[in-house]
């Protein structure tokens, strides 16, 4: 009978798991540049004696979705959408380097350049980028950042960092829903890569599919949840034939 009910139990709990990522995925439909989570479950048996016939579903290291969104043109100059694999290096709240998708700029008060959650943008020497006052700037495809001020000519102010992971080594989100590496250690500037200016990557979650998955978790979870109504009818009629039996 408990094996029933472990099956049940551990089965609904990650069809609930799964139902949670899927929501959040939905949530982040409109989120410029985010990443789809991704949930996998791997059967582990229990530890203990008489337990070595039941598992739980546990869940395994979560990825994200590693494909590009859509491009959303917008003309704004300090728009940029990161080209290929590369992302945007930008400091956390933790002071350290970290990797995004969201390539919507703006200038702080401070004078800095930041971006739409207000953290800073980091340059290929790995520090913030400074702005002139009331100068207009532009972006090149290099991440070069040129600065116009009045009548004076224009003058790069400096260059956006732009970091490619190696293929197999994918970043980690965190629950800041930045990215880093695996060991904590900034990559390097990649000479290489480019960004698009005047446009902005959008969510790479396809809604219709995410609901869809989202139905078909909710409809597990109340098969799990019949499957242990099951076992408790099937408990009640045991007793009872073995009640007339006694």
């Amino acid at each position: 009978m408990d094996r029933i009910i472990y099956t049940s139990m551990t089965g609904a709990n990650a069809a609930a798991q799964r139902q949670s990522v899927l929501a959040h995925n939905l949530a982040n439909a409109g989120t410029n540049g985010f990443r789809a989570e991704m949930s996998t479950f791997r059967s582990v048996p229990l530890q203990g004696s008489g337990a070595g016939t039941r598992v739980f579903a546990l869940e395994a290291t979560s990825g994200y979705v590693d494909t590009p969104g859509p491009t959303q043109r917008t003309g704004r100059a300090l728009d940029a959408m990161a080209m290929g694999r590369a992302w945007f290096a930008v400091q956390g709240l933790d002071g350290q380097e970290a990797y995004t998708r969201n390539g919507v700029f703006e200038v702080s008060p401070e004078g800095q350049l930041v971006n739409s959650n207000g953290q800073a943008v980091l340059s290929d020497g790995g520090g913030p980028i400074d702005i002139p006052p009331e100068s207009t700037i532009t972006l090149g495809s290099d991440g070069t950042l040129t600065a116009k001020t009045g009548n004076q000519l224009p003058v790069a102010v400096g260059r956006v960092k732009l970091a490619t992971p190696p293929e197999d080594a994918a970043l980690v989100r965190g629950n800041d829903g930045l990215f880093r590496t695996g060991d904590g250690d900034p990559l390097p500037n990649d000479e290489n890569a480019r960004l698009l200016s005047g446009a902005i990557e959008g969510s790479n979650v396809n809604s219709v599919e995410t609901m869809v998955g989202m139905i078909a978790a909710a409809r597990q979870f109340e098969t799990q949840m019949r499957l242990l109504q099951t076992a408790e009818t099937n408990d009640k009629t045991a007793s009872q034939l073995l009640s007339m039996n006694g």
